[in-house]
């Protein structure tokens, strides 16, 4: 399949691994030589470009993605999260397609966007109100600035590693594209220094976001001790607490926060939700809701031409009733078996591979130790997860560049042992550059 054996190093098996890549794909290079005369490097989305190039999708079905060179891929990228349904769920294609024939732009209120804000509430119970928007991003900057209207303060706290949408990012600090906000940076799962920041910044400080488990740090849960001494710290001072449950939500009937029984002042939400289609939410306590409440005179403006679309709103609905919650348990069930099983082949193997995460999120990490922050990862040699990442995808295991993976609800036993049986001799073939 390789030529590992005769690599010295992650840098040498990474190259070669490329140069297959390169000629297992030459239709989606030329696509993508084509696309750059049209898009900057020939894509519109950061996250699913990689070295040398990204292959382009020609169709997908179940759990399988099939490129544009014939290649075929069971897909646990699982767009990042918000493919748990797959990518043909029969019922939700039929109440897309019945929401195509009655019309789409509608420009006025719809009967699923009441049907998706009480299914909503009620399986959140600290969501009391709602509205939608068109992704997480634009959920989690609509949430922040309610809070800044609600406290009348200026700042925001957030953690390393945290991701809140593409104009969010604080992956080592504040990225120069974020939104100009003045920020209080915290380290994830460090209650003491956290704390201490927030009575600091008390004053001032409108509102603390915080994933319950960092996805696109790779896949950190947050401790209950952490995020309580947070939700304590924030109720002290009248600091909103949100939750960023675009990911998360997902890990339970309730959400992560339902798992710790810890309840937010705000919540967003986007990802699987839409049922495949853009979307979007945020919501929380009635009495800061309010302030969208148009039958008050001096409410604010919450527009958006997309916010109730018709396809979304169809698509949403019809998702409510395929994730049950005894579906969605049974998911992250699997997750935790499935992460269990890994880290075993990994520990028998001696190896310094690890994988994090929670029910059916999961990411892989080659380093030793506790990983609670995404500082616990500077120790990684940069080339192990390009290298993993091509070499699973080369048998027939597509995840995500940074080595999340992500369970979808088609998936049977038998996707599992064969990622696992790839996983296995993945190891077997490159352990040797790992432990070096």
């Amino acid at each position: 399949m390789n030529n590992v054996s005769r690599n010295l190093n992650l840098p040498g098996a990474l190259a070669d691994a490329e140069e297959r890549y390169v000629r297992q794909h030459p239709l989606s290079r030329a696509y993508m030589e084509r696309a750059t005369q049209s898009m900057p490097g020939g894509s519109t989305r950061s996250s699913v470009f990689f070295k040398p190039f990204p292959f382009v999708v020609r169709e997908s079905s179940g759990c399988r993605v099939e490129d544009m060179d014939g290649n075929v891929y069971v897909d646990f990228l699982g767009e990042y999260t918000a493919g748990i349904f797959g990518h043909s769920d029969p019922l939700i294609k039929a109440a897309i397609r019945d929401a195509l024939d009655k019309g789409w732009v509608h420009g006025g209120h719809i009967e699923n966007e009441a049907r998706l804000a009480r299914h909503l509430c009620a399986r959140f119970p600290s969501v009391e109100r709602i509205r939608f928007t068109n992704s997480g991003t634009e959920a989690n900057l609509m949430a922040l600035v309610t809070a800044r209207v609600f406290t009348k303060r200026s700042r925001i706290m957030t953690f390393r590693g945290g991701y809140h949408g593409g104009v969010l990012l604080y992956k080592s600090g504040d990225a120069p594209q974020n939104v100009p906000f003045p920020v209080v940076l915290g380290t994830y799962n460090d209650a003491e220094q956290s704390v201490a920041a927030i009575e600091r910044e008390a004053h001032d400080l409108a509102a603390v976001i915080v994933e319950p488990l960092q996805g696109s740090a790779g896949c950190i849960p947050a401790s209950r001790e952490f995020l309580s001494a947070i939700r304590d710290a924030c109720e002290r001072h009248g600091i909103l607490l949100i939750f960023d449950e675009v990911m998360t939500s997902r890990l339970a009937p309730g959400g992560l926060q339902g798992v710790l029984g810890i309840a937010p002042d705000l919540t967003t939400f986007g990802k699987y939700v839409g049922g495949g289609a853009s979307f979007g939410a945020f919501g929380g306590r009635e009495d800061i809701m309010a302030l969208y409440d148009l039958r008050h005179p001096d409410a604010l403006s919450h527009a958006g031409t997309f916010n109730n679309n018709a396809i979304t709103m169809a698509a949403a609905v019809a998702a409510s009733t395929v994730l049950t919650n005894e579906r969605l348990e049974q998911l992250n069930a699997r997750g935790d078996l499935f992460r269990t099983r890994l880290n075993g082949i990994a520990q028998a193997k001696a190896l310094p591979v690890q994988l994090t995460g929670q029910g059916s999120m999961l990411n892989i990490h080659f380093c030793e130790g506790d990983i609670r922050s995404v500082a616990d990862l500077a120790k990684e040699d940069g080339n192990a997860k390009p290298l993993f990442h091509l070499e699973m995808m080369e048998r027939g295991q597509y995840v995500a560049r940074r080595g999340m993976i992500n369970l979808s609800l088609p998936m049977a036993e038998s996707e599992l042992d064969g990622f696992a049986s790839a996983f296995e001799d993945f190891l077997e073939v490159s352990g040797r550059l790992l432990s070096a």
